[in-house]
């Protein structure tokens, strides 16, 4: 099965009915239940998400690790996840894809630099036997800034294979703004944790058939493919663990500082160009390569209801 590899956006079930399906009632009583079960729908949304359950536990301690770092640095520039708990988690018909979405807008009132963050699982059972699981977690930055976003993804296909997508995709032209690709790329030394992997023996360059992709991510993505033999069973959890664990810590921690947490100049001018940018790449992911992956998947009504859910994070 190809899955096209963009954002960690391919994902989840419902447990619950439709949210606009529920009744809004306006006496007190009523409203202080309906904010209460909206309280447990989130907390079981936000847990559901947290499980990471059809992966190894060094994969799930990573993604795990990463996503709580993220909301504890950014604290109070998040807002709650209003997502409605049929597109936190939710499944195909036939019960042979299951995901999770986890979303999170930035605070505009405390002049947060975040856009939102966008963390998803998805499990799907293959026809030739075996299941493909993609775990992810992306950051956009909104034009306050013009830093470069993070975007972390892991896509497993069997136990001796996994693919990983760890970068800092810009968000400026690096041909006409060099003093950008030395601020992010050069001075951040980047590059080193890409040729740190690519030294181990059984990590591999992994090339996306797409073009469009490959335009999106910085000259320092690490893109690599690990590939073991059958006979060293649990030798892609070590490589995750003790290479892949520190880097993808080592990478997120540099954008937190560098990114989320530095203060950039951005004249108005350009802050236009940089929502116009951004709002393409979020079309882009809609129409074209969510458009496309979630109806094979999930099947037309809970696609519609899941891309529905994301053009309102993505405000497309």
């Amino acid at each position: 099965m190809a899955v096209r590899l963009t954002l960690p956006v391919i994902f989840f079930s419902s447990h619950f009915p439709p949210s606009s399906s529920r009744s809004r009632s306006k006496t007190c009583c009523s409203s202080s239940a309906s904010s209460s079960q909206m309280e447990l729908n989130n907390e079981f949304g936000v847990t559901k998400f947290k499980e990471f359950p059809y992966v190894s536990a060094p994969h799930r301690n990573l993604m795990v690790d990463l996503v709580s770092t993220v909301e504890n640095r950014l604290g109070s520039q998040l807002l709650p996840c209003s997502l409605p708990p049929d597109v936190q988690y939710y499944q195909n018909q036939t019960g042979s894809a299951h995901a999770s979405l986890h979303t999170r807008s930035g605070n505009k009132p405390s002049h947060s630099q975040i856009d939102f963050i966008l963390g998803s699982w998805i499990h799907c059972e293959l026809p030739t036997g075996g299941a493909l699981n993609i775990t992810s977690l992306s950051a956009f930055l909104n034009p306050l800034t013009d830093a470069p976003n993070f975007l972390i993804e892991l896509i497993q296909s069997s136990p001796t294979s996994l693919i990983l997508i760890l970068d800092l995709p810009p968000r400026k032209d690096l041909v006409l703004c060099p003093d950008y690709l030395h601020t992010f790329y050069e001075e951040t030394q980047l590059d080193t944790r890409k040729q740190i992997l690519e030294k181990i023996p059984e990590v591999k360059p992994y090339i996306s058939s797409s073009l469009y992709i490959r335009s999106l991510v910085s000259p320092t993505a690490i893109m690599v493919r690990i590939e073991t033999e059958a006979s060293q069973p649990g030798r892609v959890e070590e490589v995750i663990k003790d290479h892949v664990d520190p880097i993808a810590k080592e990478v997120l921690g540099i954008w937190l500082d560098q990114c989320a947490c530095g203060k950039r100049e951005v004249g108005e001018a350009e802050r236009a160009i940089l929502e116009k940018r951004d709002g393409l790449i979020k079309i882009k992911t809609i129409e074209v390569d969510l458009g496309s992956n979630f109806p094979r998947l999930f099947g037309p009504e809970v696609a519609d209801r899941i891309l529905g859910a994301m053009r309102d994070v993505f405000t497309v």
